[in-house]
Formats: structure tokens, C-alpha cells, sequence
């Protein structure tokens, strides 16, 4: 099995290319998608941040708002950090079960928004940083996001630097071209994770 930690700032495209290495045969564990599982109505991880941050956090619905609760902890690094202690165990549960679940020879992508900022890069036999210039991730997030700029501005500032991300990459796909440009430089990844793999 050879694990890929995959990651890049918010706006980067790493969704894009995670998109493409699961069309490639790569198990992808999203971290993401993960960490919004953990805290669907019903859940323990629920009820904790709910305890933490209180009931105005919550829609109508019961569900969690994300938008609401980014609100507060972006611009709180002591309740980020409160945030990411409730989150990040539920997390690392589930990441385990699922990899448990691939088969012995798989190429295993975790998807790791915060994988810099949290210094796991050593948990991986492979980093790969999708990488984006400021400039291009503003506009994506307020093209496909719908985000204003200060809001956009202040999830990138919340995040490691490039230069932090590229410290930590193995291969760096660097993402402020076409999606061609994507699909080529995606390619020529995959046949690198496949050598890789192989040579064990």
C-alpha cells in the first residue's frame, strides 16, 4: 500500500485532482468529507461542538451551520483549536477504518486540507502539494464559492503558506492553468504513484 498525503491551500483545485486520481484507480479517504460525517445530527461529534460553541451554531434543522461556526473559529485560533480537538479524533477513527477496508497493493490518497498546518507530512510515503498563486484561489473561491473576498482572504490567511506546503511536497502539481493543463500534469503524477507503488 502506498499512502499519499495529498493537500493544497483552500481554493487550489485539490479537489479537482483527488476527482482525477479516484478516476484512476487511487482509494481517496477525504478528510473533508469526513470531518462533516462526524458531525451530522445524531452524532457524539454533534452534540461536543455543540457543547463547545453552544446552540446558535446549529440551522433550524439541527444540522450543524459551518458557515456560522467557520464564522467564529477562523478568527479565534483558541477555538479553532477547541474546534480541531473535537474533530480530529472522530476523524482519525474513521480514516483508519477505511483504510483497513484497501487492498494490499491500492494507492491510498488522503485528502488532507491541513495536512502542513498539522505536521503530518511524515505519515506518508508521498506528499503531494497542489499548488495555486494567491491571485487564481481569491478568484476561484468567489467564482465557485460564492465567497466575498475579505471572507476568502481570511480561510487563506487561517492556512499554511505556500511556501510552507512546498517545503513539505514530495511532487508539487501546480494548478493556475487549464484543466487540460491539469489532466496532463495529473497524468504524469499517476504513472510516478504507479512506479512508486510498484517498486514497493
Amino acid at each position: 500500500m502506498l499512502m499519499i498525503g495529498l493537500t493544497g491551500g483552500i481554493g487550489s483545485g485539490k479537489s479537482e485532482v483527488s476527482t482525477r486520481l479516484a478516476s484512476k484507480g487511487a482509494v481517496v479517504i477525504d478528510a473533508d468529507r469526513i470531518a462533516r460525517e462526524v458531525v451530522e445530527p445524531g452524532t457524539p461529534g454533534l452534540a461536543r461542538v455543540v457543547a463547545a460553541f453552544g446552540t446558535e451554531v446549529l440551522r433550524p434543522d439541527g444540522s450543524l451551520n459551518r458557515e456560522k461556526l467557520g464564522g467564529i473559529v477562523f478568527a479565534d485560533p483558541d477555538k479553532l483549536a477547541s474546534l480541531n480537538a473535537i474533530v480530529h479524533p472522530l476523524v482519525g477513527e474513521r480514516v483508519a477504518e477505511l483504510q483497513a477496508q484497501a487492498a494490499a497493493d491500492a494507492i491510498v490518497v488522503y485528502d488532507v486540507p491541513l495536512l502542513a498546518e498539522n505536521g503530518l507530512a511524515p505519515m506518508y510515503d508521498v506528499v503531494v502539494v497542489v499548488d495555486s498563486s494567491d491571485e487564481t484561489r481569491l478568484a476561484r473561491l468567489a467564482e465557485h464559492r460564492g465567497m466575498a473576498e475579505h471572507d476568502a482572504k481570511a480561510r487563506i490567511a487561517a492556512q499554511a503558506g505556500r511556501e510552507d506546503r512546498l517545503k513539505i511536497a514530495d511532487i508539487v502539481i501546480d494548478n493556475d492553468g487549464s484543466l487540460d493543463d491539469l489532466d496532463a500534469r495529473v497524468d504524469e503524477v499517476w504513472d510516478d504513484l504507479r512506479s512508486r507503488a510498484a517498486r514497493g
